[in-house]
């Protein structure tokens, strides 16, 4: 398994326990002032999919980090806060939140029909 690099400033990486007996590397690297990539080596990461193992880590989670460089996870959520990665993500959440809300709408909706069936 790759060690994380402590060489490049651009680039931090960490060993995250996940699931599997062998912990996950997880690398961000800052490739600009707004632009941020993030890899994982867990299955969902290989396949270019949903990771919360780097959500972890750009939400400040340490918890399951096993490497020695805890304090870097700060670094990585100064890089995030004003990255193209937030701004993707923050349209994610505010989309997630319409459709929590809208299907508490559905829900009262199924109510009144069934209501309307019944009276």
């Amino acid at each position: 398994m790759r060690q994380p690099n402590k060489e490049d400033e651009n680039e931090r990486s960490f060993f995250v326990q996940g699931s599997s007996e062998n912990p996950y590397m997880v690398i961000f690297v800052k490739r600009s002032d707004d632009n941020l990539s993030a890899y994982c080596s867990c299955p969902a990461g290989e396949n270019g999919t949903y990771c919360k193992h780097r959500f972890n880590i750009l939400d400040g989670n340490t918890e399951n980090i096993v490497s020695d460089n805890l304090h870097d996870v700060e670094t990585i959520q100064k890089w995030y806060s004003n990255s193209d990665i937030k701004i993707a993500r923050d349209k994610v959440i505010e989309l997630n939140r319409e459709v929590q809300k809208m299907k508490r709408v559905l829900a009262k909706a199924k109510k009144e029909v069934s209501k309307a069936m019944l009276d």
